[in-house]
Protein backbone atom coordinates (compact mmCIF):
# COMPACT_ATOMS: atom_id res chain seq x y z
CA UNK A 1 0.00 0.00 0.00
CA UNK A 2 1.29 3.47 -0.88
CA UNK A 3 1.20 5.70 2.20
CA UNK A 4 1.58 9.49 2.36
CA UNK A 5 3.41 10.80 5.44
CA UNK A 6 1.81 14.25 5.25
CA UNK A 7 0.51 14.26 8.83
CA UNK A 8 3.84 13.08 10.23
CA UNK A 9 5.80 15.71 8.29
CA UNK A 10 3.39 18.44 9.38
CA UNK A 11 3.87 17.37 12.99
CA UNK A 12 7.69 17.35 12.62
CA UNK A 13 7.59 20.87 11.14
CA UNK A 14 5.02 22.08 13.69
CA UNK A 15 2.49 22.99 10.99
CA UNK A 16 -1.27 22.48 11.03
CA UNK A 17 -3.64 20.76 8.64
CA UNK A 18 -5.23 24.17 8.08
CA UNK A 19 -1.85 25.65 7.06
CA UNK A 20 -1.27 22.79 4.63
CA UNK A 21 -4.69 23.07 2.96
CA UNK A 22 -4.51 26.86 2.76
CA UNK A 23 -1.06 26.84 1.16
CA UNK A 24 -1.80 23.96 -1.21
CA UNK A 25 -4.68 26.04 -2.61
CA UNK A 26 -6.72 22.95 -3.36
CA UNK A 27 -10.10 21.64 -2.38
CA UNK A 28 -10.49 20.82 1.30
CA UNK A 29 -12.08 17.44 0.66
CA UNK A 30 -9.50 16.20 -1.86
CA UNK A 31 -6.56 17.30 0.31
CA UNK A 32 -8.17 15.81 3.40
CA UNK A 33 -8.55 12.48 1.57
CA UNK A 34 -4.90 12.71 0.55
CA UNK A 35 -3.82 13.35 4.14
CA UNK A 36 -5.90 10.40 5.35
CA UNK A 37 -4.55 8.09 2.62
CA UNK A 38 -7.96 7.69 1.05
CA UNK A 39 -7.02 8.77 -2.47
CA UNK A 40 -6.51 6.55 -5.51
CA UNK A 41 -4.53 8.90 -7.78
CA UNK A 42 -2.39 12.03 -7.65
CA UNK A 43 -0.99 14.40 -10.24
CA UNK A 44 2.76 14.96 -10.49
CA UNK A 45 2.09 18.70 -10.14
CA UNK A 46 0.42 18.06 -6.79
CA UNK A 47 3.36 15.93 -5.62
CA UNK A 48 5.81 18.64 -6.63
CA UNK A 49 3.78 21.32 -4.84
CA UNK A 50 3.58 19.22 -1.66
CA UNK A 51 7.34 18.56 -1.69
CA UNK A 52 8.09 22.25 -2.17
CA UNK A 53 5.64 23.33 0.53
CA UNK A 54 6.80 20.72 3.05
CA UNK A 55 10.47 21.16 2.05
CA UNK A 56 11.00 17.44 1.58
CA UNK A 57 11.85 14.88 -1.07
CA UNK A 58 9.30 12.51 -2.59
CA UNK A 59 10.94 9.60 -0.76
CA UNK A 60 10.26 11.31 2.57
CA UNK A 61 6.65 11.99 1.62
CA UNK A 62 5.66 8.62 0.15
CA UNK A 63 6.42 5.20 1.61
CA UNK A 64 5.29 1.72 0.70
CA UNK A 65 3.72 -0.22 3.56
CA UNK A 66 3.39 -3.97 3.36
CA UNK A 67 -0.07 -5.24 4.22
Amino acid sequence: MIYFRINEILKEKKRSKYWFIKNMEGGYQSLSHLMNNQTKAIHFETLEKMCNLLECEIGELIVVKKD
